[in-house]
Order: structure tokens, then sequence, then C-alpha cells
């Protein structure tokens, strides 16, 4: 299923201010001095209410703990975060992953994963699976997975390699959320052409200079490091969100018609006027509140139905 968004009317304004914002930086090259400045913009989105963090380790890997009051035992959230392999920390992203945490009712683990330049791919990659695995350990029953932007990318990679792991009995997840993923670090899609002046944000030069400071010279379409071409068949459903005006909108509309090649549940939402992850920008668009109320009752469907599912069987 896709589903076309306008761009509410109350948003109008608001996205034209952002974009005026963002126009003097676009196509800017980042690398980790950007650090600083790409996790305070993160951490200043809203937090959700009734949320403790705690610093935490799972499955060898360093991150947070959001434990929301309405917690449900034995389920959990792994949420990983964006910034294109480079940026972004767990701690920064504890508010915005939190909003969803809060939605969905379930212990969430942001994990640490380690970034480039200091540590290329697989190591991102490499420390998502052990924070699942982890998650697995410490007793999680249901898990669902959520990330951003690269950590899109990591979420459908992730499920891929459990996938392949099905037979020898590794813990699935029930349902995935993804927001603007970064699934082809090829940069083959076509809105890279066609999106390349509605983007605000970012040029093919930029993600390119990401990309080969995660891959330092390793293909770029090895599955892990692009879901896009991973073997797509038995992944639990998914849910995509993205905006109409990104570059790499091709990368989340390309995903979706091999998932669902290949019998996945897929659910694709493009939401126009839209930039990249626009749902971190929670107290300024409305489209943001409604995209991430989405998300959260996607997941809190699937993890209910896997909880049926798993009673009846018990019986």
């Amino acid at each position: 299923m896709t589903d076309i968004h306008p761009l509410l009317p109350q948003d109008a304004a608001a996205v034209a201010a952002m974009r005026q914002a963002a126009s003097p930086h676009k196509g800017e090259v980042l690398g980790p001095e950007a650090r600083p400045i790409f996790d305070a913009m993160l951490a200043a989105t809203s937090p959700a209410a009734g949320i403790r963090i705690e610093p935490a380790t799972v499955g060898g890997i360093k991150g947070f703990w959001l434990r929301p009051d309405t917690a449900q035992p034995a389920i959990r959230m792994l949420y990983l975060h964006g910034g294109g392999y480079m940026l972004g920390s767990a701690r920064a992203f504890t508010s915005f992953a939190g909003q969803i945490a809060t939605r969905i009712g379930a212990d969430t683990f942001v994990p640490d994963y380690r970034l480039a330049h200091e540590y290329p791919f697989p190591a991102a990659i490499d420390d998502v699976v052990a924070a699942h695995r982890g998650l697995v350990a410490d007793g999680a029953e249901r898990i669902v997975v959520a990330g951003d932007s690269a950590g899109g990318g990591l979420t459908l990679a992730l499920l891929s390699i459990l996938a392949d792991e099905r037979k020898r009995g590794t813990l699935q997840p029930v349902a995935a959320a993804v927001m603007s993923p970064w699934s082809d670090l090829a940069l083959t899609g076509a809105s890279f052409e066609t999106r390349a002046e509605a983007d605000p944000i970012f040029t093919r030069g930029t993600l390119q200079a990401f990309a080969d400071a995660y891959l330092q010279g390793q293909v770029a379409t090895d599955p892990r490091a692009s879901p896009l071409y991973a073997r797509l068949g038995g992944l639990p459903p998914i849910r995509i969100d993205v905006g109409e005006d990104e570059v790499l909108l091709d990368d989340s509309v390309r995903y979706a018609d091999r998932a669902r090649a290949a019998g996945v549940d897929v659910t694709l939402v493009v939401w126009n006027g839209m930039p990249h992850v626009f749902q971190s920008s929670l107290d300024r668009l409305l489209a943001a509140e409604q995209s991430l109320n989405a998300i959260g009752r996607f997941l809190h469907q699937r993890l209910i139905a896997a909880a049926d599912s798993s009673a009846r069987l018990d019986v």
C-alpha cells in the first residue's frame, strides 16, 4: 500500500521558513566536527512526558534505555539513530526516540553504534546486530525496530540479516518503521536528479561524502550497507515514511517495491512538501505529529497482534 499525504495548509509557512533557513547550507560536506551541532539540533526535539532515561549496555553496546511509564512487560523497541553513519548519538536522540516509545508503550534501547571515519563499515551494522541479540538475551519476547535516515538503512539491513538466521531460531522483530531510510549507498536513485532542486538539505555530493567515509573503499552494494540489494523475503511488516522533497525519495520507493515483490507487507507513506526526517520538527509541523502518531499506531497494532498470536499458540 502507498499513501500520498498532501501538504497541510497549516504547515506551508513553516516549511517555507525551514527551506529559507537551510538554503545557505545546502550541499555542505560535513565531517566529525559537525557532531556537536547535529546533536544539539536533535536534542532540541520536545521530550515525551513520563519517560526515564537510563545509561546502559545491551549486547556489549553502550546506549540509553528509554522507559515510558506506560511500558508493557516483555516488549522492546530498538531505535537506530540517523546521521549519515558519521554524526548522531544515542543521547541526542533520546527525546525523538522517546516520542515513539511513549506512543507504543515499550521500553526502548538506543545504541551508540560506532561511527565513521573512526569506525568504517561494517562496524555500525555489527553493533546493531549485537544490540538486538542483547535484547533477546535480556528476555525480550516481542521486538520492534525503528530508525531514521542512516538508522533507517540499518533497520532494514538488520531485518534481512535476522531473516537469514530464522532457521537457527533467531527471534524475529514483529514489525519495523523507518523514516527517510538511506537504503542505497551506491546513490543510484532517480530522485537524485528529479528532486535535486526540491531537497532543501542534501545533494548527491553531501551523501557521497558520507558514503565514502563509511565504506572506505568497500562495495556500496553490499546488502549490509545498502539493504536495497538484500534478500527481502520473510521480513516482518514495515512502514516507511518519506518526504516527497528528498533526493532520497527513491531509496524508499524502490525498497518498498522490491519488498512487496518479495511478499513483504509494506506501507509506504509519501508526505508532499516534506524534507528529510521532518518528524523531528515536532513543534513546528503538524505533519510531524501525524506521522509519529501513525508510526506509533502501526507498531502498537503489530505488537498486539503478535501477543494475540502467541497467546493462541500457548493454549
